[in-house]
């Protein structure tokens, strides 16, 4: 799959990508608990594309690096696509 191939509220099989940028990391909390969520940007030959990353895969990446999503998920977010590894996804940095 490749980020033109990306759909909104779609399920993302499996996808190989660059990180372009990354944001400073952030906590959040609500009723039901509480983590940490990082907004970077990532692309592929065919496009660039917002991806969130919640918790444990906060501290995974850094610019530069490149990634793998499996079994992720394509949602929206202010009228843009964003990609991440959803309930059931995984990310590998690959080395």
């Amino acid at each position: 799959m490749q980020v033109k191939d990306l759909e909104v509220r779609k399920a993302v099989d499996n996808i190989e990508l660059e990180v372009v940028s990354t944001e400073d990391p952030r906590d959040w909390s609500n009723a039901r608990g509480s983590g940490r969520v990082m907004n970077l940007k990532v692309k592929d030959d065919t496009g660039e594309v917002n991806m969130t990353l919640w918790n444990q895969d906060v501290d995974k990446v850094k610019k530069g690096d490149k990634i793998i999503v499996e079994n992720g998920w394509c949602g929206e977010y202010q009228g843009e696509k964003q990609l991440s590894t959803g309930r059931f996804g995984k990310l590998t940095v690959q080395e």
